[in-house]
């Protein structure tokens, strides 16, 4: 997979957190997957925006459906992830 460097600016507190985090695995990795987890969950909040649009207000079983789906996705994530290592909601 391709990668490019890029800069970013990060409150220098939350920094020492996700490189005490990331320690393993490297910090490039931490912040890929923490943007990819990010990513994930705004398509899924714009999917349901739009679902909102074209069909309704969801109902009490959808919107449960959908917070299981998000779950699943966060118990997939965790999963897939290396032993020893923690989610990136947490850090931050």
């Amino acid at each position: 997979m391709a990668t490019k460097k890029v800069t970013v600016t990060i409150p220098e507190d939350l920094l020492d957190e996700i490189r005490a985090e990331a320690a393993e695995r490297g910090l490039s990795a931490y912040v890929a997957e923490a943007l990819r987890f990010k990513r994930d969950r705004d398509r899924l909040r714009e999917l349901a925006g739009w679902l909102q649009e074209e069909h309704g207000p969801l109902t009490e079983d959808e919107r449960a459906a959908a917070f299981q789906e998000l779950e699943d996705l966060d118990a997939e994530h965790e999963r897939r992830r290396p032993a020893g290592s923690h989610g990136a909601g947490e850090a931050a």
